[in-house]
């Protein structure tokens, strides 16, 4: 009875095992390897599969999500002999099951070793200066000769990231009195175009300022000048209209006797005038004679008419 119950049991133990060994269920986004008597059989995608017990086993599970594996800091010599230490990230995906098993013995440290021996070639190539400014192109680099190399290995290497650049202390000394060197060269170089700018702005003022001034007299001595030429000719449009009011009274009757009335009247107030002031003076005879003068002026309006 024992003895049946103990065969009974390991009957039930060799079935389960038996099932688990048959039934297999891969995750989603993942690939198994099955090997059939140490012979590549098959690849599992993701689902429910069922294998041969004892025959079939799984070799190699892998996931196709994409990795992102650390790369250990390293000493990278620049081509201007400066030495930099430097770490970065490289991400890759599994795309061939069967060759990231078969194809190398450790994909993920293959890589990783890879990765490095390539960034030291190529910070090699560039002077320290470019490490900084052409850190995508060396990423760039890195992740071309990866993926070249991995290929047979059924990975794709996806892309690389420079986490970090450590420099020397000495260079970073160095650095940094340059940086504050080119500061201090920009802030001096902004001052004085500053000032210059200003010195300019000053002098377009005082030469707007002068041509205005300068516009504003010549404007002024032109109105002087249409003034007085105006007033020139109003003068002497009004002398000429008075002469020719003149003229058309002595024309008229009696015009004469006016102006020869007038003359004397003119002739004797003005005569009075010297008489008053104690200046002796010598005067002609006929200035005296007040008739002949008004004679000689009637005579010559005679001419003039004439």
């Amino acid at each position: 009875m024992e003895i049946a119950t103990m065969l009974s049991l390991a009957l039930l133990v060799f079935i389960v095992i038996a099932i688990a060994k048959t039934a297999q269920i891969v995750p989603q986004r993942s690939a198994f390897v099955v090997e059939r008597l140490g012979k590549y059989a098959k690849t599992l995608e993701a689902g429910f599969h069922l294998l041969i017990p004892f025959v079939d086993r799984i070799a190699y599970r892998h996931t196709m999500k994409e990795e992102a594996i650390d790369v250990d800091r390293q000493a990278c010599v620049t081509k201007d002999n400066i030495q930099v230490v430097v770490n970065g990230v490289i991400y890759l995906q599994v795309v061939d099951p069967k060759a990231a098993s078969y194809g190398i013995t450790n994909y993920r440290f293959a890589a990783t070793q890879l990765a490095q021996t390539t960034l030291r070639s190529v910070i090699g190539k560039i002077d320290l200066d470019k490490t900084f400014e052409e850190r995508e192109a060396i990423n760039i680099q890195v992740v071309q000769a990866l993926d070249e190399a991995a290929r047979p290995w059924g990975v794709k290497v996806m892309r690389y990231e420079i986490a970090d650049i450590e420099l020397p202390a000495t260079i970073l000394d160095a650095l940094e009195k340059q940086m504050r060197a080119e500061r201090e060269r920009r802030a001096v170089v902004a001052q004085s175009e500053g000032e210059r700018e200003a010195k300019i702005n000053v002098s377009e003022g005082i030469k707007q300022e002068t041509i205005n001034l300068s516009i504003a007299d010549k404007e002024r001595q032109i109105n002087e000048a249409e003034g007085k030429a105006r007033q020139i000719e109003l003068v002497a449009q009004a002398t000429a209209d008075g002469l020719r009011l003149v003229a058309d009274a002595i024309t008229m009757p009696g015009g004469k006797d006016a102006v020869a009335l007038r003359v004397a009247e003119q002739y004797v107030t003005e005569f009075g005038k010297l008489a008053k002031t104690n200046n002796t003076m010598i005067l002609p005879a006929e200035l005296s004679n007040i008739g002949a003068a008004v004679a000689a002026i009637t005579k010559t309006l005679d001419t003039v008419k004439q």
